[in-house]
């Protein structure tokens, strides 16, 4: 009997053991606090629990783990499995993506940019840059068009940036540059800070993180339509712990990146966008909006310039520049159906 009661009980432990291996736990390195521009992972992470039992967790960490500009390096040596970053913060590190912050590229819905990100992170070349430190492409945090929100005297003329210092990163401080605007570039838990000091006199942001970094509370103007383009902010996995992941996590992970998505830009659509123009109200926040022409002038000094100085650039770096961009702007005007 004693004999039996020890085999029930060895055979107990052995499947608590097995039990506790299966369970998989991952970390994720986001910075600031949960907002419209992490609510992808955060539905991710519920959708994961969710489906596999609490077996699969994503521990979300907002800044305890890694600075915003050091998640990549983080990923690259293991030091958490997922994190999300924005490409323009280190464009030498991830050069292949930056080719989505090109000013003027033309995106003009959140669901563009989705697919848009989606197809270029399928391509071999954007694979590779990012191989180089052990990061898998997991899905985009589409943004719409950046505007500005300044302190000061409204600049009612683009020839009225001329000199002003601008919060700006990737090809929307290249823009503005080209403006005679002084382009900084910063991540965005810096922002509030330099803008309340007068570092800078304004900050390129979409509408979330102006509302999440409070840029709104110290802004006297926001541009409605300067719209000079955006950031590519991919989420991506440590490539040895995607691939060590068990069968059935792996599969679970990844069929849950496209729920977790259309949750981004519901909520992002039908939540945020919602609560911006009254933000902009209650704080009496002037709206400056600019002639077509003007914007027209802007975009044709711009666009092209940009475009062949990030081929010219990157072509030197090794990569298929050229290749790329023909891609992006090729899958765009498939996307617009035109």
């Amino acid at each position: 009997m004693q004999r039996m009661f020890g085999r029930v009980a060895v055979a107990a432990l052995t499947v608590a053991f097995a039990t506790e291996a299966m369970a998989t736990e991952w970390n994720v390195s986001l910075w600031g606090k949960r907002r419209a521009f992490t609510e992808h992972v955060e539905k991710l992470a519920e959708l994961v629990e969710e489906k596999s039992g609490g077996d699969f967790t994503l521990n979300i960490s907002y800044g305890g783990l890694s600075k915003p500009r050091e998640n990549l390096d983080g990923i690259s040596i293991g030091a958490f499995e997922m994190a999300q970053f924005c490409a323009g913060y280190h464009r030498d590190k991830n050069p292949s993506i930056t080719v989505l912050e090109l000013p003027f590229l033309g995106v003009e819905t959140l669901q563009h940019e989705r697919k848009l990100s989606m197809a270029l992170y399928d391509h071999p070349a954007a694979q590779e840059d990012l191989a180089r430190w052990n990061a898998t492409l997991l899905m985009p945090s589409p943004l719409p068009q950046y505007n500005l929100v300044g302190t000061g005297e409204p600049r009612r003329e683009l020839s009225d940036f001329e000199g002003l210092s601008v919060r700006a990163t990737g090809g929307i401080g290249a823009a503005m540059e080209a403006l005679g605007a002084v382009p900084t570039s910063m991540s965005a838990t810096e922002v509030r800070q330099a803008l309340d000091s007068g570092v800078v006199q304004a900050v390129a942001f979409a509408p979330h993180a102006h509302m999440a970094f409070g840029t709104i509370e110290t802004g006297d103007w926001w541009t409605t339509n300067l719209n000079p383009g955006t950031v590519n902010c991919p989420v991506v996995a440590n490539t040895d712990a995607l691939e060590g992941l068990p069968d059935e996590h792996r599969e679970i992970l990844m069929g849950s990146i496209d729920e977790s998505l259309d949750h981004y830009i519901d909520n992002y659509m039908n939540n945020t966008m919602e609560r911006w123009g009254p933000a902009l109200d209650e704080r009496g926040i002037e709206r400056i909006t600019y002639s077509d022409e003007a914007i027209e002038s802007f975009e044709a000094a711009v666009a092209t310039p940009a475009a062949q100085s990030w081929i010219e650039e990157n072509a030197a770096r090794g990569l298929p520049a050229q290749d790329l961009y023909d891609f992006v702007t090729g899958k765009l005007n498939e996307l617009k159906g035109m």
